[in-house]
């Protein structure tokens, strides 16, 4: 019987994975559809988690106290830790078995979730979000390499193509059912929703996934994993925590220099492995670089932009959760159409032409967007979606095409982690960075309103909009004032930051094709 030959995220090839055996011609594919819906359902679980909370925060800042800080905590956690570990964790199921990987990662993720349906304290609450991306580490690279290794070759791309349109649609499905089970219940529904999709999931992974690793599998690199992680933790918490101590605080600039310096530390650490955890010399590739930097700058601004405009919608305008999250809905109808035009538009113009395109769409939509304040219609808000989704899918698609083609066809299981790591990486980083200008605007806009006021009440309305707004009065509404503004701020910068993106891509394909 003939073996699938892929590239893991590690570099070792795998030559060990057969497709599972049929008795029939038609059995063959209906075992298939479902190793396929299993492991999609994994997928859209742990990928869901990433903003399914967004509609919780007001409630959680509510019945926890939480901080504004600490409700990025609560949000990014989750992000951070699942973007640290990637690489990492599916290493570590090539070489011991994707379907461990799958149960495990399901595990750790159920059991965080079902603890944190009992928790009350904010704290508690980030380090079980920290837990959940341990889970959602293990589960997400499984997946895709499940399909690589068990769908014959003349199968694969549409299992991949379902695979792909899963992992983009689940963050705002999760959004549109967390939504949903709030208009009933608690915050804590929200995690059991996570525990009832992880049950499903597991009976389905014991029952229909084949397992699947790879004997030769190169050694992990426990310590690139450690230096990167580390550096990534002390950027992000840096980033998070700067409204507290002061954008030009020693304690922030030394964070930001130590998290920068500790991940070149662990460039130069790949640099002299053999089977490197992440090869640096990918990004010679100018397509590559390309594509990596185009789909970081919009995953940064997307998730961070899902994180701000939840908190306005429910906290400002006073929508509830579900309104909130449908309000969300003519973002997702033109990007869908728009990422499958985009296809047809790259063979005719070229993937510098659209993906520079999509995102200047993208970057005015957010631009129309900092202009709302407390009495924009919704109107306003759906102008600056249309933009923003139409954007967001025409550039979406030739980035990835940048990253797969850049590489040959025996390193697409590099290409895919690295498609994977771009978008949770970008995301964490962007709710840190977004959702710290957001505060600290905040808070400066609001202090001058705090003269005179109780230290205690002050000190709430300090903390986050959704306690200012119990207390009510004039500090209410100049906290949405000075919520409002801080948002424009932040908004601001995500459009700057997608412009930003596309004249590096212009610049990096330019000299591709300079030199080719």
């Amino acid at each position: 019987m003939p073996t699938n030959t892929i590239r893991t995220a590690g570099g070792s090839r795998d030559t060990s994975l057969r497709p599972a055996p049929a008795t029939t011609a038609t059995e063959s594919p209906r075992r298939h559809r479902r190793v396929l819906l299993v492991v999609c359902l994994s997928l859209a679980t742990v990928v869901s988690a990433v903003a399914s909370l967004n509609v919780a925060l007001p409630e959680i800042a509510r019945d926890t106290h939480a901080t504004q800080t600490q409700l990025s905590w609560i949000v990014d956690a989750y992000a951070l830790v699942f973007a640290a570990l990637l690489l990492p964790a599916g290493a570590l199921g090539d070489r011991y078995g994707r379907r461990r990987a799958l149960i495990a990662g399901l595990g750790i993720f159920g059991a965080a979730s079902l603890a944190a349906m009992l928790v009350s304290d904010a704290n508690a609450l980030i380090a079980l979000r920290a837990l959940l991306g341990v889970g959602a580490a293990l589960v997400m690279p499984a997946t895709l390499s499940t399909i690589t290794a068990t769908f014959p070759p003349e199968r694969r791309p549409q299992a991949i193509s379902v695979w792909a349109g899963v992992a983009g649609a689940s963050a705002i499905l999760g959004l549109l059912t967390s939504g949903t089970v709030l208009e009933f219940w608690s915050w804590q529904s929200v995690f059991a929703l996570n525990v009832v999709l992880v049950v499903v999931a597991v009976i389905g992974t014991v029952r229909v996934v084949p397992e699947s690793a790879d004997k030769n599998a190169a050694r992990l690199d426990a310590v690139g994993a450690i230096i990167a992680a580390a550096g990534l933790a002390v950027l992000v918490y840096s980033l998070i925590e700067a409204p507290e101590a002061g954008w030009l605080a020693a304690r922030t600039l030394g964070g930001i220099v130590a998290g920068l310096v500790i991940i070149t530390v662990f460039g130069v650490w790949e640099l002299h492995r053999r089977q490197p955890l992440l090869d640096p010399r990918l990004f010679r590739n100018r397509r590559f670089t390309a594509g990596m930097l185009s789909l970081t700058s919009q995953f940064f601004a997307f998730f961070g932009f899902i994180f701000v405009i939840l908190q306005f919608l429910q906290l400002v305008r006073g929508d509830s959760s579900l309104v909130a999250a449908l309000c969300l809905l003519p973002m997702v109808v033109c990007m869908m159409p728009s990422a499958r035009l985009a296809a047809k538009l790259v063979s005719r113009f070229g993937v510098m032409r659209v993906c520079v395109t999509g995102l200047v769409i993208a970057a005015a939509g957010f631009t129309v967007l900092a202009q709302l304040d407390a009495d924009s219609s919704y109107w306003l808000i759906a102008a600056g979606l249309i933009p923003l989704g139409a954007g967001a899918g025409m550039a979406m698609t030739p980035a990835t095409t940048s990253v797969t083609e850049a590489l040959p066809a025996s390193e697409q299981g590099v290409a895919s982690a690295m498609n994977d790591l771009a978008r949770e990486l970008g995301g964490a980083i962007g709710i840190a960075v977004l959702g710290s200008l957001l505060n600290a605007t905040y808070r400066e806009h609001l202090a001058p309103y705090l003269s005179g006021v109780p230290t205690s009440v002050a000190d709430r309305a300090r903390d986050s909009l959704a306690l200012a707004d119990r207390v009510g009065g004039s500090i209410g509404a100049h906290a949405q004032s000075a919520f409002v503004d801080g948002m424009h701020v932040a908004l601001l910068c995500g459009a700057a930051v997608i412009v930003a993106a596309a004249i590096g891509v212009v610049l990096l394909l330019r000299r591709d094709r300079a030199a080719r």
